[in-house]
């Protein structure tokens, strides 16, 4: 014997439940009108009760989309990628679109891939965060799928969302500044062309840019990169600067977890944070607050960042045509412990 299953609810079911009508159901699942709480409560709690799933693949289909984006950033290892992966995904789903993570670990074949797919209908658009102009997709321009590009890459030839990282990279270091540091250690960035990202140049020059301020020279011996940009990285970068046998009185780091390994090298040596050497990060990631010291850093809200991404993704969606446009979001220095003092200085 044989059962029929069951009718799948439909949006004209939630909304003769919620005594509402089906537009509004429409609008509380797309997210594309607001609907104030109360109304929003009623429709959730009918489909709660129906069991309705929206069929967002048959809505993508009417408009010739398969309702789901792209996001690829170069390393999801990372704390600060975790975190902005998370508040995409979120904003994505408050939109009906699902999200295809991927990595492109510095590699431009897989940002080709990625464009390939779009080409193809299999995704609707790309939110991508290359490392550097010279060797990303970006560069054909004219080819290119709706697109969003986060991160420092400077570019005007697709819609863009970043932080201003060589000015917070130059507040970060007259922060240290102001607590009295003059022989300032950077991890993220030397003269090294093979490994500078867009990201580790344009905090490397924020970070000339408030040392000139100050009348300071700029030390080479002082600048250490170390990739990939996390925590072993941090401390093999502060253990070179042991090597070298440079003193130091403060580091600014150009993510957190790269200043997560540099309080671990520090403390191995014996040397105090903040008592003798000071300790600046980037990103706010959430451990950031739990370090000992807790870790002053450069904090910006990713949540704002992410809808901003998807706001100009479906923007472009809708009109291929139009000019691309860049937001820049406000930073700022979320001053904590690692900064708390004076710093003595680190002597070989």
């Amino acid at each position: 014997m044989t059962t029929t299953p069951p009718r799948r609810a439909t949006m004209k079911d939630v909304a003769a439940l919620a005594g509402v009508s089906p537009k509004t159901v429409s609008n509380v699942v797309t997210g594309t009108v607001p609907v104030n709480d109360d109304t929003r409560s009623k429709v959730e709690a009918a489909m709660a009760q129906l069991d309705f799933v929206p069929n967002l693949s048959a809505r993508g289909l009417r408009k010739g989309r398969s309702g789901i984006i792209a996001v690829a950033l170069p390393d999801l290892a990372t704390a600060f990628s975790a975190e902005l992966v998370h508040r995409i995904v979120e904003a994505a789903h408050e939109r009906g679109l699902a999200v295809q993570i991927e990595e492109t670990a510095s590699e431009p074949e897989r940002e080709k891939e990625l464009v390939s797919r779009a080409r193809a209908h299999l995704v609707d658009g790309l939110i991508l965060n290359p490392i550097r102009l010279e060797d990303s997709v970006l560069k054909y321009a004219d080819r290119l799928p709706p697109l969003v590009v986060i991160g420092e890459v400077e570019q005007n030839r697709a819609d863009h969302v970043r932080i201003d990282s060589r000015l917070a990279a130059a507040d970060a270091t007259r922060h240290v500044l102001a607590r009295g540091a003059r022989r300032i250690a950077v991890v993220g960035a030397d003269d090294d062309p093979s490994v500078a990202t867009a990201t580790s140049r344009l905090r490397l020059e924020g970070v000339h840019d408030a040392l000139r301020e100050a009348g300071i020279p700029r030390d080479p011996a002082l600048e250490v990169n170390r990739l990939p940009w996390e925590m072993a990285g941090g401390a093999d970068a502060v253990r070179t600067l042991f090597e070298r046998g440079v003193a130091f009185d403060a580091i600014v780091a150009f993510t957190d977890s790269l200043a997560l390994g540099a309080l671990h090298a520090l403390h191995d040596r014996g040397v105090r944070v903040p008592d003798d050497v000071i300790v600046t990060g980037f990103d706010d990631v959430e451990f950031s607050k739990y370090t000992s010291p807790s870790l002053t850093t450069i904090a910006f809200d990713r949540r704002a960042f992410a809808v901003a991404a998807l706001g100009l993704l479906e923007t472009r969606m809708d009109d291929r045509a139009a000019p691309p446009r860049a937001l820049t979001l406000s930073h700022h220095l979320l001053e904590r412990d690692s900064t708390g003092a004076a710093p003595l200085g680190y002597r070989p």
